[in-house]
């Protein structure tokens, strides 16, 4: 077989394994609502199911880049996609929350080995530079392709096969990647000797397991409750911790000397706030259009498609715009368009129409999209090529830790504000303390289900109106939170990169 033929379908194993990892992320926000009626969920159960995937994927990223240079970048990329499989069986039949949510966390070890070794893959198997263009440019092309069809795929999976579905779909995708990436893809790994840091991997993730528990039961509004306490104090002396360990290792997991790059550290950080606010849209929203407006999963998920695709159009034309206006500007008007679009949703309520949120979704998704490449290719230019690697693995981290903290601090922030406004309107009310918990519980399970046996002296339908309006006085909150952090990177990228951003040569030194 032609030397041509079989890169490209090399390629095409990296591809299905990436649409795999990709959709997972976004099919699944339009199966929350019926996961939550079917398992029993309450918000900070949705929050931990989205949230245990991602926290693996975060905390492992930088460890299977070096564990693929070790033991091989194939043989890594294969295991990943076998655990990916299995996990992704494990979550389809999940009887209980506890199982999914255990399902969950085996799937992001998977992400975790597979996403980045398939990328360093398509960079082994095009050793030509034109080729390597195309070649990650499909990669990339598939990542978008991804993230504008899974809302829309997991809609009909979910009204058509129910939400077991959308994890079932996985083992084909997975199955394909396996098979041609064990007949087709040459092992590769690096023959210099490295070694993984063990205590730093170990703290990173006692510092975002901490931190991510503590955000999501605090939706139970006990801030200062001796376990919240304790978290607390567990994530400050990790974080600390880790930062001692990888200040003083010959092998640290996360070179801190790239963040004395000011540019290098500032785009990290705006990327965070980027996908804070990103991934929070799309959880929250998918349960606004759901359980508010009572729109089905499909319609959605279609819903979901303008935010989609303006993001992706956002990328794609992000490359023009830099080169047209520079990285600092286009970085800066990307979230300035997203951010400002987002505080604009604070005018929407529980009845407003979608042509209404229609043009807020686009803008928003296109900001988002315009950001993410000039703040990669400003974080790459700004890392010395010789750690390209570890550079290109932080973006990876920081993409996932604005997920992590989006969904995480923006449900609680939401949980709390619907508990709050729902309680003062059933005291206005006079229902007894005993029915607004048990209301106020029922609500957080399922806004569109009120108690049976509620006081005949209460309208069912104000009731459920008062709930609506409950979860939308939350949602402006979470609003103006993302929009308020966009416009503060707006400030960051002003003040702290440089107009003109140094390059840096093989050894490192600025010209």
């Amino acid at each position: 077989m032609a030397r041509s033929r079989i890169k490209a379908i090399a390629l095409m194993g990296m591809c299905f394994a990436l649409f795999m990892t990709v959709t997972d992320d976004t099919v699944l926000n339009v199966a929350l609502p019926q996961i939550q009626v079917s398992l029993g969920s309450n918000v900070s159960g949705l929050q931990w199911i989205l949230n245990a995937y991602t926290l693996p994927a975060a905390s492992l990223v930088l460890t299977s880049g070096t564990l693929g240079d070790i033991y091989g970048r194939k043989r890594v990329f294969l295991i990943g996609v076998l655990i990916f499989i299995i996990a992704s069986t494990t979550c389809g039949f999940a009887p209980n929350l506890p199982i999914l949510i255990a399902g969950r966390i085996i799937q992001g070890i998977g992400a975790a080995a597979l996403v980045p070794n398939s990328l360093a893959i398509v960079n082994d198997t095009f050793p030509e530079p034109k080729e390597k263009t195309q070649a990650i440019a499909i990669w990339s092309a598939v990542s978008g392709i991804a993230l504008i069809s899974g809302p829309v795929i997991g809609g009909i999976l979910v009204d058509v096969f129910g939400w077991q579905s959308t994890f079932f779909m996985n083992v084909p995708f997975g199955l394909m990647a396996w098979v041609i990436t064990s007949s087709y893809v040459k092992e590769v790994r690096n023959v210099r000797q490295q070694t993984i840091d063990i205590p730093g991997l170990l703290l990173s993730i006692v510092f975002l397991g901490s931190l991510t528990y503590a955000l999501i039961e605090a939706n139970a509004g006990v801030w200062r409750s001796p376990l919240i306490l304790l978290l607390l104090t567990v994530v400050g002396l990790s974080f600390w911790g880790f930062l001692l360990v990888e200040s003083h290792s010959s092998h640290p997991m996360l070179p801190l000397k790239l963040f004395k790059n000011t540019t290098f550290a500032v785009v990290n950080l705006v990327q965070v706030l980027v996908l804070f606010t990103f991934f929070s849209l799309l959880f929250l929203f998918s349960l606004f259009l759901q359980q508010v407006q009572g729109y089905s999963a499909v319609a959605a998920g279609m819903r979901f498609l303008p935010l989609n695709m303006s993001f992706v159009i956002g990328l794609l034309v992000s490359g023009w715009f830099s080169t047209r206006f520079g990285w600092r500007l286009t970085i800066m008007l990307g979230l300035i368009i997203a951010g400002v679009t987002t505080l604009l949703f604070i005018g929407i309520s529980a009845d407003t129409e979608y042509g209404t949120i229609l043009w807020k979704l686009v803008l928003a998704g296109f900001g988002g999209g315009l950001t993410l490449t000039p703040i990669a290719a400003a974080a790459m230019s700004s890392a010395p090529p010789t750690q390209g690697g570890i550079a290109s693995a932080i973006l990876n981290a920081s993409n996932r830790l604005g997920g992590i903290l989006g969904i995480a601090l923006q449900g609680t922030i939401l949980t709390h504000w619907l508990t709050s406004h729902l309680r003062h309107s059933l005291s206005e009310w006079n229902v007894p303390s005993g029915f607004q918990e048990k209301i106020i519980t029922q609500a957080l399970r399922n806004l569109a289900e009120i108690p049976r046996d509620i006081p005949s002296t209460i309208s069912t339908v104000a009731l459920q109106q008062e709930i609506r309006n409950a979860f939308v006085s939350g949602l402006h909150t979470t609003l103006v939170i993302a929009g308020l952090l966009l416009l503060t990177g707006v400030a960051l990228i002003f003040i702290l990169v440089p107009s003109k951003l140094k390059e840096r040569s093989q050894n490192g030194k600025v010209y």
